[in-house]
């Protein structure tokens, strides 16, 4: 391994594991880091191992959260009605628009197409505003106790926006939960534990067809993943600390900055290259 592979792995790993749990868009920044550097694409199976890293560090921290939902789980097989199995009917159901949309991406080739840093930088800025919108605007009194199935549905949709590199998985399920009433931690929480099942399918799904292409996890791409455990363990750790006390308005404006600083470079002419 040369220090440059190295070198990237750290950065790969520091930027999936705050990114993607921060309302910034991980997925955009990972667009970014061969787009501004030079370096080759990492391609999207590190991108997805670096996934698994960030599913195990919710899985961890939220780890009551995530055995009530397998116990929910049972209630539902046994139609017992309860606090576990609504949160993980919820869940599921705010699942649902994700995997219809990422499949029909995935059948069309279109994810294939849609790596470009004009595209980061447009929805950096049109889904940072509308964050800003919500959390300004929106009603602090729900929790997630107080989630039915339309409140999920409509995460969920927009959730499947996420798809697009530069708005953020997490930033707009936060967006549609605080525009529905839900305060800021519980909105976090919910976007949170949203993720298990849609990170966690999209990451078998790439990482299957990889193996069956002939394609290696290779040492380096493992060291990439488990290093971004950690770093998104602290991110988790960090944003549901700070939401209790501060607003979403400074990742706002780091949205906003990021946007128009590329909007500017591409402007100017600079090559950032379309990242495939």
């Amino acid at each position: 391994m040369t220090i440059s592979e190295f070198l990237q792995i750290i950065v790969l790993a520091l930027i999936q594991g705050i990114t993607e749990f921060l309302p910034i868009s991980s997925s955009g920044h990972l667009i970014l880091v061969p787009a501004l550097t030079g370096w080759p694409d990492q391609g999207v199976l590190t991108d997805m191992v670096t996934n698994v890293g960030s599913l195990a560090a919710v899985i961890i921290y939220f780890w009551r959260d995530v055995v009530g939902m397998m116990r929910g789980a049972l209630d539902l097989v046994q139609r017992r009605s309860s606090a576990n199995s609504r949160l993980i009917f919820h869940v599921l159901i705010g699942t649902i628009p994700i995997v219809l949309v990422g499949l029909l991406m995935k059948v069309t080739h279109l994810d294939d197409h849609i790596r470009s840093p004009l595209l980061v930088a447009a929805n950096a800025i049109i889904f940072g505003i509308l964050l800003y919108a919500a959390d300004a605007f929106g009603l602090m009194t729900r929790m997630i106790k107080d989630m039915n199935w339309v409140s999920a549905m409509i995460i969920g949709v927009a959730q499947a926006f996420a798809l697009s590199p530069g708005t953020s998985r997490s930033g707009i399920t936060m967006t549609a939960a605080r525009a529905l009433g839900f305060n800021r931690v519980e909105a976090a929480r919910y976007s949170f534990l949203l993720s298990i099942p849609a990170n966690g399918a999209a990451s078998a799904l790439v990482i299957g067809d990889a193996i069956k292409n002939g394609e290696a996890i290779t040492g380096p791409v493992i060291m990439t993943g488990v290093l971004t455990f950690f770093v998104a363990l602290l991110a988790i750790a960090f944003l549901m600390r700070v939401l209790r006390t501060v607003s979403f308005l400074p990742f706002v404006i780091y949205r906003v900055v990021l946007g128009g600083a590329l909007l500017g470079l591409i402007a100017a002419g600079v090559q950032l290259g379309t990242v495939n």
